[in-house]
């Protein structure tokens, strides 16, 4: 093996004779990049360390003005939190049944038409990169104030999130059963039902209850644009200051989260 200068390839000889370069490093231009990508970054959104190291220890002097948490406001969030999951198990469930034609239509094993494959793909796209909290605003102006509007910018995420991993579960499938259909004369829905639906749908199911588990957490922030749930009482008393109310809701939020994540996590055990 011969050695050049620092950055140089490498050169290596073979046991035939034959000589093999290593092509040169770029990992140093890599980390030159980083650093001014970081750099402007930190220009631009006016970063300060200072500020962080000196002012962010306020951020554990509130947390632990709510603890211990206000017992006596637990009746009060009973009814929010309990809109909260209706909201996330409502759109979870629309949204994962209303994308399934829209995935279809956007694999490549499916439909041999590439305009129609782009074009599904391409609103995939676009609604996948609507933040759910503009959603859930555009959605206040439309349906009103309250959980309607929350459904549907909870809907409209899992649309986006389910459709991308639904088509590339379609896309990984095995044809074989599929052609097979349809040389025996079934029509590509028959065939598609027949062939591809057994082998996507515990997957597909295991990623619906996925987006649900998440929807919950997503869900207790749209109160603050008032898409309903336990977000609006969870701004209202971080604006009144009442730090132990808080407390108490995000001990409940937490629970909650925490049971439901062990139920999904289970049934998805068993569905894969």
């Amino acid at each position: 093996m011969k050695d050049n200068k620092l950055f140089a390839s490498k050169e290596f000889t073979l046991k035939n004779g034959t000589t093999v370069t290593e092509p040169k490093s770029k990992a140093i231009f890599v980390v030159i990049g980083l650093l001014i990508a970081m750099y402007f970054s930190a220009k631009i959104t006016g970063f300060n360390l200072h500020t962080i190291l000196t002012r962010g220890v306020q951020f554990f002097v509130i947390i632990g003005r709510m603890f211990p948490p206000a017992w006596e406001y637990s009746s009060n969030i009973w009814q929010p939190l309990i809109d909260t999951i209706k909201m996330s198990l409502l759109g979870s469930l629309l949204g994962s049944i209303l994308v399934i034609p829209f995935a279809i239509v956007a694999s490549s094993n499916i439909v041999k038409n590439k305009w129609i494959i782009s074009l599904s793909r391409l609103f995939l796209s676009v609604v996948r990169t609507l933040p759910t909290l503009v959603t859930a605003l555009i959605a206040t102006y439309i349906f009103g104030l309250g959980t309607m509007a929350g459904t549907f910018a909870i809907a409209t995420y899992t649309f986006a999130y389910c459709g991308k991993q639904l088509y590339e579960q379609i896309e990984t499938v095995d044809m074989g059963a599929f052609e097979a259909a349809e040389a025996l004369g079934a029509t590509k829905g028959q065939a598609f039902t027949s062939a591809i639906i057994p082998q996507i749908l515990p997957t597909y199911l295991a990623s619906s209850l996925y987006c649900f588990e998440g929807n919950v957490r997503y869900a207790s922030i749209l109160g603050y644009v008032g898409a309903g749930g336990i977000g609006i009482i969870l701004n209202e008393n971080l604006g009144w200051r009442e730090y132990g109310n808080v407390g108490m809701i995000l001990v409940t939020l937490f629970f909650t989260v925490v049971i439901i994540e062990s139920v999904s996590y289970y049934l998805r055990t068993k569905l894969t």
